[in-house]
């Protein structure tokens, strides 16, 4: 038998590879848009970015240092020029996709960076396989701005799996509903009517604005945001304000909040302060054909007759007050039971027997 030349033995030295066989080697060169490395093989093995990862542009020299080792996934054996070209991004997204089949099937929840935010969803990656998450599973609200989730940490679960078809859709909104159910059931285990919180306005309608309690939303009715009138809700409250609620109903999952504390109820000391006789400031809050109301204190309103205007005859209050005038007069009737206060500006200027018969036509009226 003749011997073998000295490059037949160094060749027959080296490893034999094929085209989609996974190699392990060494980093013994990097530049910025290819790894070279040493696998075992008498030519050395080629990454390059395209190779390496999806992400364009990029400098492979801030991502992989020379000495670091790697798998890789042999794309030739001979490009052309003697070097063996590896994929080590395709070799990630098998990996990738066997871990979120692994995942579909046990329904696994995943976390991974949104990477892109697309038309109709958010794209996500993991070990360079991609999920697709419908914008009608990215939250359990409307989103009308998907942008805010670009480069945050998200979590889903893989919800529909076929790579032949490239669908692998995430879903994220289930999740959401998942806690939110856990959070609610929390919350009307430990909350009673009565109880005081504190809450995040999250909508303002005309009719109220509801709060976050942190596990269900309460309504906070118009009627029960002060003791005074509010015309408006948007222009008492901010969405992401915190306030201060107590309950005051619950029937089954509806909650009914106010801010109608009773140590802040302006008739609780009325009896003394509006008293018959008392002299009191007030702003003109509304006007009928038969009186002007006016607001003594928020939530305390006291009718002004129109016969208790002045001395002189008046058609209708609008003739002679205007909204948010404030004026001076005397008390003439007081009625805790029913909260009614009547007012005379007139009982200043006449003889007190002729306007307190005065007051008693106005009161029957």
């Amino acid at each position: 038998m003749s011997e073998m030349s000295f490059e037949q033995m160094l060749e027959e030295s080296f490893k034999t590879i094929r085209n989609g066989e996974v190699v392990e080697g060494t980093v013994i060169d990097v530049k910025p848009d290819e790894i070279i490395l040493n696998i075992g093989y008498k030519s050395d093995g080629i990454i390059t970015r395209n190779e390496y990862t999806n992400e364009p542009n990029v400098d492979l020299t801030t991502m992989i240092s020379v000495g670091d080792t790697m798998e890789a996934k042999v794309l030739k054996v001979n490009d052309g020029e003697g070097q063996v070209m590896l994929t080590y991004k395709r070799l990630a997204a098998e990996k990738g996709s066997k871990r979120l089949e692994e995942a579909f099937n046990t329904q696994e929840v995943l976390t991974a960076k949104v990477a892109q935010v697309l038309d109709g969803g958010l794209g996500v990656v993991i070990d360079e396989a991609r999920i697709f998450i419908p914008a009608s599973l990215v939250s359990d609200t409307y989103e009308k701005d998907l942008g805010k989730y670009k480069d945050q940490d998200i979590e889903f679960v893989i919800t529909e799996f076929n790579p032949r078809r490239r669908r692998i859709i995430g879903d994220r909104k289930q999740l959401l509903l998942a806690k939110k159910a856990e959070l609610q059931k929390a919350l009307f285990e430990r909350i009673n009517v009565g109880d005081v919180l504190e809450g995040t306005v999250k909508n303002v309608t005309d009719f109220g604005a509801f709060i976050d309690l942190g596990g269900a939303d309460g309504l906070l009715h118009i009627s029960e945001m002060s003791w005074g009138r509010v015309e408006n809700p948007r222009k008492v409250f901010k969405v992401g304000e915190v306030v201060k609620v107590f309950i005051k109903d619950i029937k089954e999952n509806k909650i009914a909040l106010s801010m109608k504390f009773e140590d802040e109820n302006p008739w609780k000391d009325a009896a003394s302060k509006y008293a018959a006789g008392n002299i009191v400031t007030g702003v003109v809050a509304r006007m009928t054909d038969f009186g002007a109301f006016v607001e003594l204190a928020p939530g305390v309103d006291a009718l002004l007759h129109v016969s208790q205007i002045s001395r002189e005859h008046v058609e209708k209050p609008a003739d002679v007050l205007n909204i948010g005038q404030e004026i001076e007069a005397k008390i003439v009737d007081f009625n805790e039971e029913d909260k009614k206060i009547s007012l005379s500006i007139k009982a200043l200027l006449n003889p007190a027997e002729e306007v307190q018969e005065d007051a008693e036509e106005s009161v029957e009226e």
